[in-house]
């Protein structure tokens, strides 16, 4: 498909997505989330393995690179991408975001046990007044998701500048991207069942800047992106008050992503012994609080399906013994097996946000790509 056939009306529709996604930076302003100056840690091997070309050819993947111990065992790029390009992460940048978050925490900026309005007073007399940053972290604040109808949706994307406008003139035009946080409800006690809910990822932004004074880009790229050794600067979108979209917004390589798989497989550490995310925050994202699992079952086991799964610090643990995902919506994917010391990134542009055939099938076959590797 020709690029200019690519327009901010159309790229997230398909077919114009496979291409939309990999051209962020021409549609929609972004911040640089800068790499710096040292070093990439490599990422040694390489190949490609059929069966895993078989899963690439069975759900829209745009890229997919699968680690085992570090090294490359299968490589791929279809739709024009390439190793250097970057592609949208959609909720992925939740995970992104909140384990950059977690060195922040780890410095003594923030902590989970904070009250929410204690960091940011202009939550007062929201729903979030109450709430701590772990409720934040782990989607347990009693707060109302107000974006609710296609309508709502499409008036906060303009908001966003993922749209037009002129397209949706029911966005009142003083509004940005973070307007509706501070008219969040309160419908439920906090700390009660997980619910999943982007707008507590873009509060969990506010936070961190608050308590850092950074803005999200250089908080990414000084707490996590250029700790990680990424071969790439990543992006992040914008909106006109260049506040970045700590949710959905981040644009990074598939090698890097990658990258960031491996480190936090890693415990935090790069393989050439470089500390890159706090060792307790690995291991407290995989140490549920008592009743997380039970908490995450009313609404979250349409993601993830699996006993004993549970959400914390924004990513999405299959069991506590080292199994985790982050998750986006057009079948973007970052999976860790510690066990089967196996990581996997993938770039897709299915045709619907979800699709649970497709994610089903591509959570399933790397749970099995993991056990054979392991196995053997």
């Amino acid at each position: 498909m020709p690029a200019e056939a690519v327009t901010l009306e159309n790229w997230m529709r398909p077919p114009y997505n496979v291409v939309g996604y990999q051209r962020i930076r021409e549609l929609i302003p972004t911040a640089v989330i800068s790499r710096g100056e040292g070093p990439a840690f490599d990422l040694e091997g390489g190949g490609s393995s059929l069966l895993l070309r078989g899963l690439a050819d069975r759900t829209h993947t745009d890229a997919l690179v699968v680690l085992h111990r570090g090294r490359v065992i299968h490589e791929q790029y279809e739709n024009g991408m390439g190793p250097g390009t970057r592609h949208l992460c959609m909720s992925v940048s939740k995970s992104i975001t909140a384990t950059a978050v977690g060195s922040v925490i780890a410095s003594g900026a923030l902590s989970p046990d904070d009250e929410v309005c204690a960091i940011v007073p202009e939550f007062r007399g929201t729903g979030l007044e109450g709430a701590t940053v772990r409720h934040v972290l782990d989607m347990r604040t009693g707060t109302r998701e107000d974006i609710t109808t296609l309508e709502l949706q499409r008036a906060y994307y303009s908001t966003c500048l993922w749209a037009p406008p002129a397209s949706f003139p029911e966005s009142p035009g003083e509004e940005d991207s973070r307007s509706h946080l501070w008219r969040l409800t309160q419908v439920r006690p906090h700390g009660g069942d997980f619910e999943y809910r982007s707008t507590l990822t873009c509060v969990l932004a506010i936070l961190a800047e608050r308590a850092t004074g950074l803005r999200l880009p250089e908080l990414v790229s000084q707490h996590l992106w250029q700790r990680l050794g990424a071969e790439h600067d990543a992006e992040i979108t914008v909106d006109r008050n260049g506040n970045a979209l700590a949710d959905i917004g981040i644009c990074c390589t598939a090698r890097d992503l990658a990258r960031l798989g491996e480190v936090l497989r890693r415990g935090g550490r790069r393989p050439d012994g470089a500390r890159v995310v706090p060792e307790p925050w690995v291991a407290d994202t995989l140490s549920p609080d008592a009743g997380q699992p039970a908490a995450f079952t009313r609404h979250g086991s349409a993601y993830l399906d699996l006993p004993g799964a549970y959400y914390r610090n924004q990513w999405w643990v299959a069991d506590k013994g080292g199994i985790y995902l982050a998750l986006g919506i057009h079948g973007q994917l970052l999976f860790v097996h510690e066990k089967a010391e196996v990581v996997i990134a993938k770039f897709s542009s299915w045709p619907e946000p979800w699709i649970e055939d497709l994610a089903r099938t591509t959570v399933e076959f790397c749970m099995d790509i993991s056990a054979d590797i392991c196995a053997n």
